[in-house]
């Protein structure tokens, strides 16, 4: 039975519109978002639960408690404490290359069930852990299924969503993440009152329960139609599958298109994503994810509840405030996102978002540079105004580069290359990630309220790269999305003039 919600479009070559089957599987699917959305909202809050600092990092633990000479920058700066976090990510960054090839030679299915059943053991290990070796055994556990479901997962609500739709499923995925966000705050907020100091592994065991849906709904999830030529050539199978899910027999436009893009067999796609041809695509699999991190987002999700506390705020009143900020605030932004994003088009949220987050920053640096000193707190009128902004900061990422950073990689790259380009985008943001995990700490430290300029500078550039340089995608199929670079000004360059008789038109 399809969703009344008709497909074609202005500007949209096929048939078809959005059944219920299509949301079902890109529902579950998306759930490879909530783990990773998880993990970010409960490692930041673990690491501030003193029973939780107090069993594996004891010398953190006394800093923060006996020593009151030590800077309010400085309270939490152990490579330690920030190996915890970003362990993750580096087992993420190396497994991701090996979900490329399950993702291309077996299909994204089997990619996004080895993604949930890591992420499944991973779980069980850390909410047992005893000693440190098992705790950071686990997040590297975590980070091989975060590794597969990041790297399957967004080309799979591509590959799956019709072209005008395409946003809005797509951005699922950092819905996901934004729900997974909250639900791990409020689990944390909820634990770290639990008497006898062991709530910390309630936070961390209950990862399991988005893990096991995952897992679960993995075994029921159909192949994509894409996936299904690329692997198969199976022209039938890939028809009845369209058929299902655009719900109309009237599908072969489409199917033709498939067709045409999987023509292009080559053996060594990380080799050949290296031509002349494939540069822009290249170009933006590593600038868009390495400018999602350096948003200094990660200054929030990681580390939000440290943050309150270096401001001076409890230990409670920091786990909920980073719950509401964090979980509340980016949720919601990202649905309106999903909302938009089809209507408005990618580069203007990427650029408004921008704007948004730069002016933010700038207000936390200044209020934080005048009123924070290295002893003591900010006055509570001046803590307040911290907290709007960051609401503020928190709300332009996540309806921009925050669902857009995972959206436009996976909607520009050729059926080719598009497992090798998945994966050199879930490599670049997981190896910043992790270099902005291990060092943000330190950073805060000897940058103190200039951490804040640091990455709004980044974002003033970012602003910058995207009005020039990326082209819109809004409402292109996403087989035919090789014409926006050779209509783009800089691009066109590089890859040639497009041959208007070869190509078909788009309103």
């Amino acid at each position: 039975m399809a969703v009344g919600l008709a497909m074609q479009r202005e500007g949209g070559p096929y048939n078809g519109r959005i059944t219920s089957f299509v949301v079902l599987s890109c529902m579950v699917a998306a759930m490879g978002g909530l783990i990773f959305g998880y993990d970010i909202g409960i490692s930041g809050g673990v690491t501030s639960m003193e029973p939780f600092l107090r069993k594996f990092f004891p010398e953190v633990y006394t800093k923060m408690k006996e020593d009151t000479e030590i800077s309010n920058y400085c309270k939490f700066d152990s490579q330690l404490l920030t190996s915890f976090t970003s362990s993750l990510y580096v087992a993420g960054l190396v497994a991701s290359f090996f979900a490329s090839s399950v993702t291309r030679y077996f299909g994204r299915k089997p990619s996004i069930l080895a993604g949930g059943a890591a992420f499944l053991s991973g779980s069980a290990l850390n909410g047992a852990a005893s000693n440190l070796f098992m705790l950071i055994f686990g997040r590297v556990l975590l980070g091989v299924g975060v590794g597969f479901a990041n790297q399957s997962v967004p080309l799979y609500l591509s590959e799956m969503a019709p072209p005008q739709y395409r946003g809005a499923i797509s951005n699922g995925f950092q819905l996901c993440v934004g729900i997974g966000v909250l639900s791990a705050n409020s689990i944390n907020f909820g634990t770290e009152k639990i008497e006898g100091g062991w709530g910390w592994r309630i936070s961390l065991a209950m990862a399991a329960v988005p893990a096991a849906i995952l897992t679960v709904g993995a075994f029921f999830l159909p192949e994509t139609p894409n996936s299904l030529i690329q692997r198969h050539n199976d022209h039938q199978k890939a028809k009845a599958m369209l058929q299902r899910i655009r719900g109309t027999t009237d599908v072969q436009a489409e199917l033709e298109d498939l067709t045409k893009a999987s023509s292009v067999s080559i053996k060594h796609p990380f080799k050949n994503i290296l031509q002349r041809k494939y540069r822009p695509q290249l170009v933006m699999a590593i600038a868009i994810p390495f400018f999602q991190q350096v948003t200094g987002i990660n200054v929030i999700s990681f580390y939000a509840p440290i943050l309150f506390r270096t401001i001076g705020l409890s230990e409670s009143v920091s786990l909920i405030m980073s719950a509401l900020i964090a979980g509340v605030v980016g949720t919601a932004a990202t649905f309106i996102s999903m909302l938009i994003v089809d209507k408005l088009g990618r580069r203007v949220m990427l650029i408004f978002g921008g704007v948004q987050m730069l002016l933010s920053q700038t207000v936390i640096g200044c209020v934080m540079a005048s009123e924070l000193g290295d002893h003591g707190s900010i006055g509570k009128g001046y803590a307040y105004l911290v907290l709007t902004m960051i609401c503020i900061y928190v709300a332009g990422f996540a309806w921009s580069w925050g669902p857009l950073g995972w959206l436009v990689p996976s909607e520009i790259f050729p059926l080719e290359i598009r497992s090798a380009g998945q994966s050199i985008v879930v490599a670049v943001n997981f190896l910043f990630t992790f270099i902005i995990a291990q060092t943000f700490l330190a950073m805060l430290c000897h940058f103190k309220s200039g951490i804040f300029f640091f990455f709004g500078g980044w974002v003033a550039v970012m602003t910058a790269f995207v009005y020039f340089l990326l082209p819109e995608t809004k409402n292109k199929p996403i087989e035919l999305m090789d014409r926006v670079w050779k209509d783009h000004w800089f691009w066109k360059r590089i890859t040639g003039e497009l041959d208007e008789n070869c190509e078909p038109q788009f309103a």
